[in-house]
């Protein structure tokens, strides 16, 4: 092992020990500008199957758009409220509920204007079959498409807590929202997107309980087999 591979992986390891679901954020704490293009490119850059990319993401920086977000942190939900109000920016991860026609083109038409096709022109076609095919898979077989988009908004949200991990932001993502509500605030639901869950992002406060605990899991033995 080289030493900078040998540093990078120290870095992973550091930063994946060191992260933990922040409980309460300093309000007087703001992400820099450029920690936050970052985090946009975390979001854009992230992998999904056949490369659907079937995801939305509400952005809060601001004390009215944060406020608008907690409206989904109410009743049983009221613990994650002041996570949403006082970090530096919250992010709602929305995920389609289909995937028609015109996204398809959308997408294949992306593809074509960043050069994925550019030496092998036929590969234009395979590319579109092979995400059709998967699509129909779900839809017809497995009847499961707004479940297999949603994991693909999962696989997203793990990247993007790596990533803030690795720039030393703190995070925690939310699922404990109403995301019914959410969609009705964002009118979502008429753009064939829902609300998933939430990641609230900053810098923990000094009241932070859990910043200071051990971080857990389960032994090595019990949860890998190596054949």
């Amino acid at each position: 092992m080289n030493e900078l591979l040998e540093g990078s992986v120290m870095q992973l390891t550091e930063a994946l020990t060191r992260r933990y679901a922040t409980k309460a954020f300093d309000p007087t704490k703001k992400l820099p500008e450029a920690v936050v293009a970052q985090l946009f490119a975390l979001l854009r850059l992230s992998p999904s199957s056949t490369n659907v990319q079937p995801w939305h993401f509400i952005v809060a920086s601001t004390e009215a758009g944060k406020a608008r977000i907690a409206k989904g942190a109410g009743g049983s939900y009221s613990y994650n409220a002041s996570k949403i109000l006082q970090a530096s920016h919250v992010v709602v991860f929305c995920a389609r509920t289909q995937v028609d026609e015109a996204y398809l083109a959308q997408v294949l038409a992306a593809e074509e204007r960043d050069g994925r096709f550019a030496a092998a022109p036929e590969a234009k076609a395979a590319a579109h079959n092979t995400r059709l095919a998967y699509l129909n898979e779900h839809k017809y077989i497995k009847k499961d498409v707004p479940h297999w988009l949603e994991k693909q908004v999962y696989l997203n949200m793990g990247s993007f807590l790596l990533g803030a991990g690795l720039l030393g932001i703190d995070a925690v993502p939310m699922e404990g929202i109403d995301q019914v509500l959410l969609d009705a605030e964002f009118a979502l639901n008429e753009r064939d997107l829902t609300a998933v869950a939430a990641v609230a992002l900053g810098y923990h406060a000094a009241s932070d309980f859990n910043a200071g605990l051990p971080k857990s899991r389960l032994a090595a033995d019990d949860i890998f087999t190596v054949i």
